[in-house]
């Protein structure tokens, strides 16, 4: 792994934080137009989430920085859409901060482990609760433009499922993890 060299995926890492904070400004903006702005700002950020590391890995390009900022422009970007959710009155207060106590939980534990030299790579279950956070902030979103009872019922089921994803791979990583701290 390389230092700290900035690569065109590492800019696009950096980009997706940008959108992040565009997305807040937009989504929490009362004109239907800008709910569209934010809906497409996320889907690209959510789309850059995908290519970055495949970017990085196919070209041998991944770097100590990018694999730092690459998870925290991830829970940027979907713990500012759970937020502004929250403030818009679609996502319950609770749901969010069990979100967040997850992410801060799960990340401690990485920074115990860093600190002993011991990297937690990213598991499937941790990368599909992040499909699924991502999947239903998507359809709560466009909810926000529609306002279909449909993408209601169907938001809601994909926000509790992703909760449940958020628990599981929260405790996944925390009992690999400690196994891994304690040695």
């Amino acid at each position: 792994m390389k230092k700290n060299k900035l690569t065109g995926p590492t800019y696009l890492t950096i980009a997706r934080m940008v959108l992040s904070v565009l997305f807040m400004f937009f989504v929490l903006a009362p004109e239907t137009w800008a709910k569209i702005v934010a809906l497409v700002l996320f889907i690209a950020g959510a789309i850059s989430d995908l290519v970055d590391g495949k970017w990085a890995r196919r070209e041998k390009i991944v770097t100590d920085l990018g694999a730092f900022l690459d998870p925290l422009a991830d829970k940027m970007l979907v713990n500012l859409a759970f937020l502004a959710l929250v403030v818009l009155g679609v996502v319950p207060v609770w749901v969010f901060a069990i979100i967040l106590v997850r992410d801060f939980a799960v990340d401690g534990m990485r920074m115990m482990a860093a600190r002993d030299g011991v990297t937690i790579a990213a598991s499937f279950y941790g990368k599909l609760k992040t499909t699924t956070q991502m999947t239903a902030l998507i359809i709560l979103l466009l909810n926000l433009i529609v306002n279909l009872e449909f993408f209601t019922i169907i938001g809601n089921i994909a926000l509790y499922l992703a909760l449940i994803l958020t628990v599981f791979s929260g405790g996944d990583y925390l009992i690999k993890g400690w196994k891994k701290v304690i040695k």
